[in-house]
């Protein structure tokens, strides 16, 4: 009865939006970037902007976590929760950076088509943490994030594809090299949004 009566500090929610809504940002700028990595500074640029903002909100949040007596969460869920989230943003960012570091000037249709996979996944990660604010719809939180499982799926089985066509027809060694990081740094994007799933199911089978 007690802990019904403090306060429960919910700017935690205001924190996770706002770093969803920069993970959307920075794969929009991913999508861009691989589609045409010949033009690649506005688009890294937006993906540098994204990250470095969520590493602000992802220590904003540990500091209210450490100061805050009751929270609307278990601690290890708002730890694992934010963590991961940026986990997301920062596998975005070795991308961007792959590519100029690499100077790759030119992708394939599979790297595309995941990057795209990358970019409905985050989107749906925000849709699953703004819903988290409210627990009362939490079929609607379920339903997305079987949509963020499904979609990690998809992207493993467009990577074996990739994979397997890049061996068979790439002559170049060293575009092969490059490509095949590029495949493999793009899938473990959408693990992390179902790492992130994962935890917002937690979160919600907990509370129902």
């Amino acid at each position: 009865m007690f802990s019904r009566l403090i306060p429960r500090e919910v700017k935690f929610f205001d924190l996770f939006n706002a770093h969803a809504a920069l993970i959307v940002e920075g794969s929009h700028a991913l999508v861009q970037l691989v589609a045409d990595p010949a033009i690649f500074a506005a688009h890294a640029e937006r993906i540098d902007t994204a990250e470095r903002g969520a590493d602000k909100i992802t220590h904003e949040t540990i500091t209210l976590l450490h100061k805050t007596f009751i929270t609307p969460l278990d601690r290890d869920q708002i730890h694992q929760l934010i963590t991961n989230m940026d986990d997301i943003l920062d596998l975005i960012q070795d991308v961007a950076e792959t590519i100029v570091l690499y100077d790759i000037r030119r992708t394939t249709a599979e790297a595309q088509q995941l990057a795209q996979i990358c970019q409905m996944t985050c989107d749906r990660v925000k849709v699953a943490v703004d819903l988290l604010a409210n627990l009362r719809d939490p079929e609607a939180i379920l339903k997305t994030c079987e949509e963020i499982d499904r979609l990690e799926s998809d992207a493993d089985r467009v990577m074996r594809s990739a994979m397997s066509r890049l061996f068979r027809e790439e002559s170049d060694v060293k575009q092969l090299i490059k490509l095949r990081t590029i495949y493999e740094l793009l899938e473990l994007i959408t693990d992390r949004c179902e790492d992130v799933a994962n935890i917002v199911e937690g979160i919600v089978l907990e509370h129902s």
